[in-house]
């Protein structure tokens, strides 16, 4: 069973800044993928960026390009979501995820994930 906890949501003003961390209890085949996925009020969840441990595959959501990086750490099990040039319409909950590897070339979307994190709130202000 592989547990994921996520940090560093916060308030934040538009155009501001801010890390997010996700740890993974362990690594094991069926999260050799993790992602980051949002929530927003009253919408449905959505893919934001997604990473291998290996750093072959990193895929963005098309809002975030240019913003937002996906990092990981493979000694501390860790990856980050550096979220820069923050708008007030990437307020949401942040959910790390975590699954195998998709061989098929579908996409990292939320039927995929094996794992949740319970999610880390980022508002950000106008």
């Amino acid at each position: 069973q592989v547990q994921l906890v996520e940090s560093g949501g916060g308030l934040v003003q538009a155009g501001g800044s801010l890390r997010l961390s996700c740890a993974a209890s362990v690594r094991t085949y069926n999260n050799d993928i993790m992602a980051w996925f949002r929530q927003a009020p009253g919408k449905e969840r959505e893919f934001v960026a997604v990473i291998s441990w290996s750093r072959v595959l990193t895929e963005y959501r098309d809002s975030v390009k240019g913003r937002f990086t996906i990092s990981a750490d493979n000694a501390e099990n860790t990856v980050y979501l550096q979220m820069n040039s923050l708008k007030p319409e990437d307020t949401a909950v942040y959910y790390c995820a975590a699954g195998p590897i998709r061989w098929d070339g579908r996409t990292y979307d939320v039927g995929w994930a094996h794992y949740w994190g319970k999610g880390t709130l980022v508002t950000v202000s106008s």
